[in-house]
């Protein structure tokens, strides 16, 4: 983490800890978030994307998806849009290292 600044490197810690939140009410629900369609069906509040039956998970889910979209469009207003998308793809190395394929999503 030593190319990024002190700013992005906060940036990086409020979203790793948001997004860490996200995967575990992610495997709560039995959801691979970051499959393609399943965050918008998610935002839909489409509890059918479980693979069970918990309510409480996926309406918590559904409320860190909804503060990661709203802290991601603070994020391009302080580090700009090219800045924002280092650091996301920095967190999606980093939480792909940490939980593997369980989160879904294409091969890094």
């Amino acid at each position: 983490m030593s190319e990024f600044n002190y700013v992005q490197q906060r940036w990086i810690k409020q979203f790793e800890q948001l997004d860490n939140q996200i995967l575990l009410e992610a495997a709560a629900c039995q959801i691979r978030i970051l499959d393609p369609g399943v965050i918008e069906r998610v935002l839909q509040n489409d509890s059918l994307v479980c693979g069970t039956d918990n309510p409480a998970a996926f309406a918590k889910l559904r409320s860190l998806a909804m503060i990661h979209y709203s802290l991601w469009d603070k994020a391009v207003v302080a580090l700009g849009q090219q800045g924002a998308v280092l650091i996301m793809s920095e967190i999606r190395d980093r939480l792909r290292a940490r939980y593997g394929d369980s989160v879904g999503g294409p091969a890094a």
